[in-house]
C-alpha cells in the first residue's frame, strides 16, 4: 500500500511538472506570437501613417509644387494655392489665416536677381498683392473672393516675370464678377470664386509654362 501511494506520489509529481512545464512553453509560444504580431501591427500601423500622410496631400496643390525656398515665386505659389483651395473649400477662417501667410511670402520675395525693369514691376505686384492679401486676412468670404480675383491677376503677373518651375493653368470663370481668372496646377475646374454653389463653373483658358 504503502509503495503504491509512493508510485501515485511520483506519478502526480511528474503530472504536475509535465503541466507547469507545457504551460510556460504555452505561455512562451503565444508571447513570441503577440510579439510577431505587435511588430506586425507596429509596421501597418507605420505603412498607414505613411499612406494617410500621401493621401492629405491631395486635397491641396501644395505638395505638388517643385517647391523652392523661402523667399521666392515658388513659396508664394505654394501659398496661393493653399488659400484657392479653401475658397473652393468656402473655408473663411482658413482662408483668413491663408492671406496672412500669402501676404507674408509676398513681402518676403527676393527680387535682387532680376533686371531693374523687373524689379520694378515685381515691387509694385508685391505692393499691390501684399494689400490684397491683408484684406483676404480680415474678410468674410464674399468679400475675400472679390480680393482673391486681384491677388490672382498680382500672381500671374509674378510668374510671366519669373517663371515657374511646374505647368500652370490659368482657368476662367465666365459668371463672377464679369468673368475672373485663377491659377491652378490641374485642369480639373474647382472654382474658388463660387465654392459648393458651383464647383465646375469655369474652364481652361491657357496653359503657362
Amino acid at each position: 500500500m504503502s509503495k503504491l501511494k509512493s508510485t501515485l506520489g511520483i506519478v502526480a509529481i511528474a503530472f504536475i511538472t509535465l503541466t507547469a512545464v507545457s504551460c510556460k512553453d504555452s505561455k512562451k509560444e503565444q508571447e513570441s506570437i503577440d510579439g510577431h504580431q505587435s511588430e506586425m501591427n507596429s509596421g501597418e500601423d507605420h505603412s498607414k501613417m505613411n499612406h494617410d500622410n500621401s493621401d492629405g496631400h491631395h486635397d491641396g496643390e501644395k505638395t505638388e509644387m517643385a517647391m523652392g525656398g523661402h523667399g521666392t515665386s515658388e513659396a508664394v505659389l505654394n501659398d496661393y494655392f493653399n488659400l484657392k483651395d479653401a475658397l473652393v473649400a468656402d473655408d473663411n477662417a482658413k482662408a483668413k489665416e491663408l492671406g496672412a501667410i500669402i501676404a507674408t511670402s509676398f513681402g518676403n520675395l527676393d527680387v535682387s536677381n532680376y533686371t531693374d525693369a523687373q524689379k520694378a514691376s515685381l515691387k509694385d505686384i508685391i505692393e499691390d498683392a501684399v494689400e490684397h492679401a491683408e484684406h483676404i486676412s480680415e474678410s468674410d468670404i464674399d468679400h475675400q473672393r472679390e480680393h482673391f480675383k486681384i491677388l490672382s491677376k498680382d500672381v500671374t503677373d509674378m510668374v510671366a516675370i519669373t517663371g515657374t518651375k511646374n505647368t500652370l493653368y490659368q482657368l476662367f470663370c465666365p459668371m463672377y464678377d464679369g468673368g475672373s481668372a485663377w491659377l491652378s496646377m490641374s485642369k480639373e475646374i474647382k472654382n474658388p470664386y463660387y465654392g459648393s454653389k458651383m464647383l465646375k463653373c469655369g474652364e481652361v483658358q491657357k496653359e503657362i509654362n
